[in-house]
């Protein structure tokens, strides 16, 4: 028996965590891309704003988990909170995949690449990978009306409307017939290899070669060299901790041509990749680093001065004068971004 209180937990935790850390990446992105943008912001900024919408439709999760898995909102909100919610989970491989290859080339070919390095090419792909996960995942908006139109019973009406045939199915894209697992589970298999596999292919090939040039140069600092090397390896791990587990659930239920019922918590690893995906822009981007940096200087001069109270045996210190956000140039950009 699935322990829902599990999925509860998981989910309010990753809601906790996510939203304010990736507002303030959102933030900080929006203000790099209106001074300066380069592609890597404008891929994080989508990533962001990916990881935004799933966190903004996770609530439905929750109120499903805590309803043990029975859909007790409208069921309108069935189809369309869950296509977004998958939606988002395969675009943020593909984005973290197109991160993999913009920093591979910018290391690999660094003189050749510097001529096609624009905005507006990570732009349209970006676009691209709302496009294809949209299309791939249509099946999940589509299958909930579909077993509505059944009806209870699974027979399909005459004549009428499934709102004015039958109540709607009491669980949402959860419990499938044999019929509804034929066209279901090759469709899985589709989006393990397509949206999984090969993204985690390019990726590994991009970050193992970016790990492999790196240790050969010898005008890099080790210190950031290490720290370039680590996050091509975190990056890894996260790609494979996160999205595996769920993804290795489309193959083992085409195998044994049913849908699992552990794929509930296998989600759950792709679920907290929100939390950990503003880590990867801290290591990332300069800009999320000094943008926290300002906030954190902030929050302290404010505690400083309640403790204080501004009495006048507190010498009232004025908090440190900052410059408004601006990214520093930095030599080898590929390594700072």
């Amino acid at each position: 028996m699935l322990n829902y209180s599990l999925l509860f937990s998981v989910y309010i935790l990753t809601f906790l965590m996510g939203v304010p850390a990736n507002i303030l990446a959102f933030c900080t992105f929006c203000r790099k891309v209106r001074r300066k943008a380069t592609p890597i912001d404008i891929l994080l900024l989508n990533l962001t704003i990916s990881d935004l919408i799933f966190l903004a439709f996770l609530p439905f999760k929750m109120k499903e988990a805590s309803d043990d898995m029975a859909w007790m909102l409208p069921y309108a909100l069935c189809p369309f909170s869950g296509f977004l919610f998958y939606v988002t989970i395969y675009n943020s491989t593909l984005l973290l995949t197109a991160v993999s290859v913009e920093r591979y080339l910018g290391v690999a070919y660094p003189l050749r690449y510097s001529l096609w390095r624009r905005p507006r090419y990570a732009m349209l792909a970006s676009i691209m990978f709302w496009v294809v996960t949209s299309l791939n995942l249509s099946i999940v908006y589509i299958m909930p009306y579909a077993q509505w139109s059944k009806g209870a019973d699974g027979d399909i009406t005459n004549g009428s409307t499934a709102s004015d045939s039958a109540p709607p199915p009491p669980t949402c894209y959860l419990n499938f017939t044999e019929d509804e697992l034929e066209i279901l589970l090759p469709v899985r298999l589709e989006l393990f290899l397509i949206l999984f596999c090969v993204p985690f292919i390019i990726c590994c090939f991009c970050y193992i070669n970016f790990i492999l040039i790196l240790s050969r140069l010898p005008n890099i600092g080790r210190r950031r060299r290490l720290r370039a090397i680590g996050l091509a390896l975190g990056t890894l791990i996260v790609f494979a901790v996160c999205f595996g587990p769920y993804n290795a659930s489309h193959v083992v239920g085409f195998v044994r041509k049913e849908s699992e019922e552990w794929r509930n918590v296998a989600l759950l690893s792709s679920t907290f990749n929100a939390c950990l995906d503003p880590f990867i822009f801290y290591f990332s981007s300069a800009a999320v680093r000094s943008m926290l940096s300002h906030c954190r200087r902030n929050v302290a001069a404010k505690l400083h001065i309640l403790r204080c109270g501004g009495g006048p045996h507190c010498p009232h210190q004025r908090p440190p004068k900052t410059d408004k956000y601006k990214e520093t140039p930095q030599p080898c950009e590929v390594l700072e971004k």
